[in-house]
């Protein structure tokens, strides 16, 4: 349930962190694409309301087509590219395409709903070197972002810093604070965009909502870490949703670290992580790989064989790929493009039922 004090609220906050950066670059109003569905926080918060407010001019494409993109970025001349992960992948992967159009006017690019991986931020820089990269991080809970990047002060690999009215909190599986930078811990956040609940599920409230002597905080269900960036600010690192980690004999595995390895093999168009059972281990990574059109040539062991290679020449042993590699036509996805791993775990786990394992 999200009030109206929350959608004000979390436009102010957006707003104000905002307009720092945008006088630092003269911006007053500019053209922001009306890409991402509007029925989704990112949408509705960051585009419909945000920009209404602010007076900025909004592009709203009917629908999503790769073309249609880049031709509005071109002919309207988007200065900020406030899109998803999986866009910025088919750019990395359609590069022959977008050499097509003109994107000369692009100088920032803003992406959510899901992190970033490290290696496409560094293959994005290195087709685009003038662009300057941000994140933000918000729930639909939080009436969108709590936490995003500067234009001003963009750290590669942060999601940003914290929005104006906003706190946080980190804490470890005791619920003990975390005070320490580099050292991982649940985010808790306090803001006036903290929506009310979850309508008609008491219970769904409780476990997610709390109040103390400090006031009214939300669990946000994500691990993250405070770094220091070179301005002296600091920033927010999401390693991944504590819900999703892979614990494998005690360490603990992020999907999306290894799915953001992955995508650097040139086999690999689109894949997944989720953790499996291990007898041995407890848990084992398994990949969810759409093959690029080059893997499709070859024999699928060896594309097979060249994934697990990738993984085990640069990554620790328990990060291995020990529960396979199974190649699929399509990740599942949220409009927003949010992996839906619940999906893959219930088709993994209806695979193991039909082999006869033990659940």
């Amino acid at each position: 349930m999200i009030s109206h004090y929350n959608i004000i609220a979390g436009v102010l906050q957006t707003h104000t962190f905002d307009s720092v950066s945008r006088k630092a670059f003269g911006v007053e109003n500019q053209a922001m694409l009306g890409l991402l569905p509007f029925s989704h926080v990112f949408g509705l918060m960051l585009i419909t309301h945000l920009g209404t407010f602010r007076g900025d001019e909004i592009i709203v494409l009917p629908r999503y087509t790769f073309l249609t993109f880049l031709k509005a970025v071109s002919q309207y001349r988007i200065r900020q590219l406030s899109i998803v992960p999986p866009i910025v992948i088919e750019m990395l992967s359609k590069q022959d395409v977008c050499r097509q159009y003109d994107l000369e006017s692009v100088e920032f690019l803003y992406t959510g709903a899901a992190p970033l991986g490290k290696e496409t931020v560094d293959d994005l820089l290195r087709i685009y070197p003038k662009w300057r990269l941000g994140q933000g991080f918000g729930m639909t809970e939080t009436a969108t972002v709590f936490i995003q990047s500067s234009e001003h002060d963009t750290f590669v690999g942060s999601t940003g810093s914290l929005v104006p009215g906003a706190k946080a909190r980190i804490v470890d599986v005791d619920g003990n604070e975390i005070t320490d930078y580099e050292t991982p811990g649940e985010l808790l956040i306090q803001s006036h965009s903290v929506s009310l609940g979850y309508f008609n599920n008491p219970k769904a409230t409780s476990e997610t909502f709390f109040t103390d002597k400090d006031g009214r905080w939300i669990r946000t269900g994500d691990e993250v870490l405070v770094r220091k960036a070179p301005s002296g600010n600091e920033h927010f690192v999401v390693v991944d949703r504590v819900k999703e980690l892979i614990k494998v004999k005690g360490h603990q595995v992020a999907p999306a670290e290894l799915e953001a390895h992955l995508l650097t093999h040139p086999h690999v168009d689109d894949c997944a992580v989720i953790q499996v059972p291990d007898p041995r281990a407890g848990e084992a990574p398994k990949a969810y790989v759409v093959k690029s059109s080059s893997a499709k040539q070859k024999p699928e062991d060896n594309v097979t064989k060249d994934i697990h290679r990738h993984v085990e020449e640069h990554k620790a042993r328990y990060k291995w790929l020990k529960g396979g590699v199974e190649f699929i036509d399509a990740i599942p996805k949220s409009p927003t493009g949010k992996i839906l791993r619940r999906k893959l775990r219930e088709k993994e786990r209806q695979e193991r039922v039909a082999k006869g394992a033990k659940l």
